[in-house]
């Protein structure tokens, strides 16, 4: 909540003078009350550009081990992740999936903003990768508003590895209107529904985005690129970023 306070009091102004943000569709998230906000993951500086032009903070759900570093590193991690909303998921008992599905519907069930990165991890280009189906469970069990949220030329103003952004282009942020799954309710155990709800959230986030998409896990191309061999995921675990 502090980084909100800060995010609203004084690095807005900052944020918007160098970088003029083009933002769009505020006016469908909710004022108030729950809502799912899935959106695409192109770089560091989205934790920055996708709150800032709405009037509620938005938490995300992250892993435990961003929480547990020790020294001054660990410090630093704790205090960032803390500061900009992530929750760290519980795993105590149980998989990494039901962790974050647990905790992700505590929060909406609290009548917060909850913000899903369906990828499980930044993409390694600039494209729109597979959704796994956490955020298809997380819809269908918590019944909430689902809003695709797509961020815009933020890979390009902060790519991978990059430790500052650049001053162009110009970053931003679009909220689509919320997609409708009430047909599928009580229908979360279903691998093919969970399959295609995901499908159909990552095809409203490919428009308002306009990505190429790419029908292959993110993480699967990372470890391509970087000579390791895929590790083995479920299809619903929870982000990696």
């Amino acid at each position: 909540m502090w980084f909100w306070i800060m995010l609203r009091i004084v690095l807005s102004p900052i944020l918007y003078l160098v970088w003029l943000p083009k933002n769009s569709g505020m006016r469908n998230v909710p004022l108030r009350g729950p809502a799912l906000l899935v959106s695409n993951h192109l770089s560091f500086a989205d934790h920055f550009f996708g709150p800032l032009p709405l009037m509620r903070p938005i938490l995300f759900i992250g892993k435990r081990e961003y929480f547990t570093g020790k020294g001054i590193k660990g410090l630093i991690s704790k205090g960032f992740f803390t500061g900009v909303g992530v929750v760290p998921v519980d795993r105590t008992g149980g998989s990494a999936a039901e962790a974050a599905l647990e905790t992700g519907l505590r929060i909406l069930r609290e009548g917060k903003l909850l913000g899903i990165y369906p990828e499980g991890t930044r993409a390694p280009d600039n494209r729109l990768y597979r959704g796994k189906t956490g955020v298809a469970r997380l819809a269908l069990a918590s019944r909430v508003p689902v809003i695709p949220m797509a961020m815009i030329n933020t890979f390009e103003l902060m790519p991978p590895g990059q430790a500052l952004p650049n001053l162009r282009p110009r970053p931003g942020v679009r909220f689509g209107k919320p997609l409708d799954f009430s047909e599928y309710y009580g229908q979360e155990d279903d691998r093919e529904v969970l399959r295609k709800v995901t499908d159909q959230i990552m095809m409203a986030v490919r428009e308002l985005s306009g990505q190429e998409y790419v029908d292959r896990y993110a993480a699967d191309v990372k470890a391509e690129l970087s000579g390791r061999a895929p590790r083995p995921s479920s299809d619903d675990d929870g982000d990696d970023d």
